[in-house]
């Protein structure tokens, strides 16, 4: 997955990029949906109060999605060079996305948070620097100040201010490695945790062609869901287009979730249903544990560890 490395010069140039993209939509954004357009099926109300877990990959429960129905989001943004070909493919087809951002990225790239808004998209949160030991790394408090700091910038890129909670009170853990306590912290502020039913493995190097191939193979298996890729990935934003053309042919419709004030309907998981998340992350920590073991001679430097974000993590 890719991470942005922000040094105050990474952060000038970022800002310099963000001045350049427009605040209002261009004519591809604003002009009317042709009849052939993708669109938007249908959008659901998400409410949030209680807190909410959903995503078959991490909980035993989802949204109620009919056959070939797909929430798409995407995580990680927002990014200078890529987001904008998101936007741009998603507004040709007239889709609407949920964005979980990091709020560094927001930070630094605030009109691309707007203009994720002004199209029409939502706009969640996945803390604010996507810490790579992920947030079972943290401390409890630590935990909690990345992630409420997290709103905080994403809150005030996306409406110039930030109260005490999220105007939009979608959250997604990194690498989806949640911890009892954090959701049940999440739930008492009524913060709905997405995980994914569906990825596209997009946080590995792959062409546009592959993983639009491997993306398909997996709809067309599990026929509906929340799906899950990342506007920070050269080859998804490459890929984006012919997924869209790819899901009108083969009858697959888009689901636009935003808050709302009533539960939104929710199905369980089939039978014998076992998190995928546990078994990947368990067996990143322990390659990451293993890399740290002292190795040759007495005080030679330990291996890199590959850490939690890197593969095979799905984040």
């Amino acid at each position: 997955m890719q991470r942005l490395s922000f040094c105050s010069t990474c952060a000038e140039l970022f800002a310099a990029a963000a001045s350049v993209v427009p605040l209002t939509p261009t004519s591809v954004h604003s002009a009317p949906c042709p009849p052939e357009a993708l669109g938007v099926a249908r959008t659901l109300e998400v409410g949030t109060s209680g807190g909410l877990q959903v995503g078959l990959k991490t909980y035993p429960r989802s949204l109620a999605l009919d056959d070939r129905e797909i929430v798409l989001t995407f995580d990680d943004g927002p990014a200078a060079q890529t987001t904008p070909k998101v936007l741009d493919a998603l507004a040709k087809e007239c889709v609407k996305a949920t964005f979980f951002l990091v709020g560094r990225n927001a930070e630094a790239l605030p009109a691309l948070v707007k203009r994720e808004i002004a199209e029409g998209h939502t706009v969640g949160h996945h803390t604010f620097s996507h810490p790579a030991a992920t947030l079972r790394g943290l401390s409890e408090s630590a935990a909690q100040e990345e992630i409420l700091r997290g709103f905080e910038a994403d809150d005030k890129a996306a409406y110039g201010t930030a109260s005490g909670a999220p105007k939009v009170r979608f959250f997604r853990f990194p690498g989806f490695a949640d911890t009892p306590s954090l959701v049940d912290w999440l739930s008492a502020k009524n913060i709905a945790v997405f995980g994914a039913d569906l990825w596209v493995s997009d946080w590995q190097s792959m062409t546009p062609e592959t993983e639009l191939a491997l993306i398909l193979s997996r709809l067309d298996k599990e026929k509906r869901g929340i799906l899950l890729l990342h506007d920070t990935k050269e080859q998804t934003a490459a890929m984006l287009p012919n997924l869209l053309q790819e899901l009108k042919k083969r009858g697959y419709k888009i689901v636009n979730i935003v808050p709302g004030t009533n539960p939104a309907p929710t199905r369980a998981a089939p039978e014998g249903w076992t998190s995928a998340t546990e078994k990947i992350i368990a067996d990143v920590f322990a390659k990451a544990r293993r890399a740290f073991k002292p190795r040759g001679p007495a005080g030679a430097a330990p291996e890199e560890p590959s850490g939690p974000g890197s593969n095979p993590s799905p984040k």
